[in-house]
């Protein structure tokens, strides 16, 4: 399709080395570089930066998803990201995108030119639920731009600049989610040893099992159980995700995913020990540097075992043992929906603080 871009901006496809084992080019340098200030300058944070070694694999496409990325240049120098992403679990009916352009050249129409271009790749290759997560910056100042309200009926977010240009592009909030800061202190390991205590006196019948993966082979299968489970059991609005299927095979894809990038990743799990099944778990992850931001991942408690206090004792357990690990990591980052308080009850009782909103968006395609 043609686009329309200002005088002297123009829209390419992002080439990725032809060997999966090959390092990052220096456009895939300059692409990561473009990335992490656009979220800096809209978050003022740090924690969700990559290096173009760890962003470099998660570009490429897998079985379970399809991905494609573009770049605008402005008078030379790249100025704007965008990526694709198509699910495959639901046939390919549902695709992400993401739109990251400097904030120097905000205003001039290269949003909305290429979220059509892309928009116009979905829809030839069969999506037709298009999903996005954008970070919300709550305005400095004085001035009031409105907020929006989560249709949950939990959270809102500014109607600010992000916020705007989706609403006029035809995306429509479905969901708020927080983002959550545990930042560690000297008081940190007994605090956490009593939460942990407290937790394992409700959860008689229950131990805790964990591995750094990639996953142990006496773990994968019920390890694909709880994966699977997350995409049925988490809150999603009416975001209408699809059901993930997992199983060893998917595992392993996941867990080699995580080592080329290269990040550690904690599972910390509660086995019920009747029947030797998992039944909860929670995910620590680093990427780099031992002594960046960890983030906490996947947490699930199966609906048939909750009231038993597992999200806290594997939580608990899994934040011990990583302090063991990851010294110098000084903080924690999680996002969690709105509407989901058990889970962030668990997170205000271990002492995670809200840091900022993400909205979900989806747009039809017709």
């Amino acid at each position: 399709m043609t686009i329309t871009l200002p005088a002297g901006a123009t829209l390419h496809p992002l080439e990725l080395p032809a060997r999966a084992d090959a390092g990052p080019t220096d456009l895939i340098c300059e692409y990561t570089e473009v990335r992490n200030a656009s979220l800096f300058e809209t978050t003022g944070r740090t924690d969700a930066f990559r290096s173009a070694e760890s962003l470099l694999p998660m570009l490429r496409s897998t079985p379970d998803q399809t991905r494609r990325q573009w770049y605008v240049r402005l008078d030379g120098d790249i100025v704007g990201c965008c990526g694709t992403t198509i699910l495959q679990d639901d046939g390919g009916a549902t695709g992400m995108i993401g739109i990251a352009l400097l904030r120097r050249v905000w205003g001039r129409g290269i949003g909305g030119a290429v979220l059509a271009h892309a928009e116009s790749h979905l829809r030839a290759a069969g999506v037709r639920r298009l999903l996005n997560w954008t970070e919300h910056v709550e305005p400095g100042g004085t001035g009031d731009v409105g907020r929006i309200s989560s249709p949950t009926g939990f959270g809102s977010i500014p109607r600010d600049h992000a916020a705007r240009f989706l609403q006029r592009h035809g995306f429509r909030l479905e969901q708020v989610e927080r983002v959550s800061r545990y930042t560690w202190s000297d008081d940190s390991v007994p605090q956490l040893q009593q939460l942990f205590e407290r937790a394992g006196t409700h959860a008689r019948g229950y131990r805790v099992v964990q591995w750094m993966l990639p996953t142990p082979a006496e773990r994968i299968d019920e390890y694909a159980v709880l994966k699977s489970r997350m995409s049925t059991d988490v809150p999603d609005a009416d975001l209408d995700l699809p059901v993930e299927t997992w199983d060893a095979e998917r595992v392993r894809r996941h867990d080699e995913l995580y080592a080329v990038r290269g990040s550690s990743v904690l599972v910390t799990a509660a086995e019920h020990v009747e029947t030797g099944h998992l039944c909860a778990f929670n995910e620590l992850a680093i990427t780099g540097d031992p002594g960046s931001s960890t983030q906490q991942e996947d947490t699930l408690v199966l609906a048939d075992h909750r009231g038993h206090r597992l999200g806290m004792l594997v939580k608990t357990a899994g934040l011990l043992d990583w302090r063991k690990r990851f010294p110098t990591s000084p903080e924690v980052i999680t996002y969690n929906a709105e509407e989901n308080r058990p889970m962030l009850s668990i997170n205000e009782a271990i002492g995670f603080t809200p840091v900022a909103y993400e909205g979900a968006w989806k747009k039809e395609l017709t």
